[in-house]
């Protein structure tokens, strides 16, 4: 067990984040720390925070937001797909339980590779790299780009990733892994034997193996950002591949999603 290496939150907001963990630990329901918290634990990285993430599962969101509107908190989903929110002031605690593109779903998975933490005084167990890697990984929006985020959890992780677990979460959107192998190898020359040689044998045999199909109509951009592809859409006329059957968002989803692009508070 280690403590997190994240810079000190704000004073004000720091009261605020240790009450809303103890809360979190009184209710019993299982819970991860995330984001600037989890990754400088991980990275090394000091990173500035204002707020803090929890992850749940699906079905223990409306749980926990119950417990802290028990409390006296303010609670809203402002986005039914993937987060729901605490808020107290000027400062809030975001409930997630998936990604903004549908596909990072909490499952029990997170919870049994989950380590502890020392979080401001608090142990609590944080995100597995892997699935931080997973989730970052499809980040790419103009305005923020996680992709240095995943070359500096692969550097000091990556000797003790669970790199079959990673494959598997990837699955069938193994392509925007490898993109991220292949930086790491450019940033870091001297650490590219971290990425073990099966597994980019493996990433591109697959792609040696996969044939062009001028017949698909998806756009995938769409994963990776949820404004840049939209001309794709709406005057190419590419399928989106975050809703249902192809993936795991509904349209009324999408459009809510869509519609708070440039909204001034944290949305990922």
């Amino acid at each position: 067990m280690e403590t997190s290496t994240a810079r000190a939150i704000l004073d004000p907001a720091a009261t605020f984040y240790m009450e809303a963990l103890h809360i979190l630990n009184e209710t019993s329901i299982p819970f991860l720390v995330g984001g600037a918290l989890a990754f400088s634990h991980y990275s090394k990285v000091p990173r500035e925070t204002k707020d803090i993430d929890v992850f749940v599962k699906p079905l223990d969101c409306p749980r926990v937001l119950e417990a802290f509107a028990r409390a006296g908190y303010q609670t809203e989903t402002p986005f039914p797909h993937w987060l729901g929110k605490v808020r107290h002031g000027a400062h809030f605690m975001d409930v997630i339980f998936s990604s903004g593109n549908g596909i990072a779903r909490v499952d029990d998975l997170w919870f049994e590779h989950a380590p502890k933490a020392d979080v401001l005084g608090v142990i609590v167990r944080v995100t597995p790299v892997e699935e931080m890697i997973w989730s970052k990984a499809f980040i790419q929006e103009r305005e923020r780009f996680d992709g240095a985020d995943v070359l500096h959890l692969l550097r000091e992780t990556g000797p003790s990733l669970d790199w079959p677990r990673l494959l598997m979460r990837f699955a069938d959107h193994w392509r925007v892994l490898l993109s991220h192998l292949i930086l790491f190898g450019f940033v870091y020359p001297d650490k590219r034997q971290i990425v073990p040689a099966w597994v980019m044998d493996e990433l591109l045999r697959r792609m040696t193996a996969s044939r062009p199909n001028s017949n698909n109509d998806v756009c995938y951009g769409t994963l990776l950002s949820r404004e840049q592809y939209l001309n794709d859409l709406e005057r190419l006329k590419y399928r989106d591949s975050r809703q249902e059957p192809l993936g795991q968002m509904t349209a009324h989803q999408i459009s809510i999603w869509t519609a708070a692009i440039g909204e001034p508070d944290k949305h990922k």
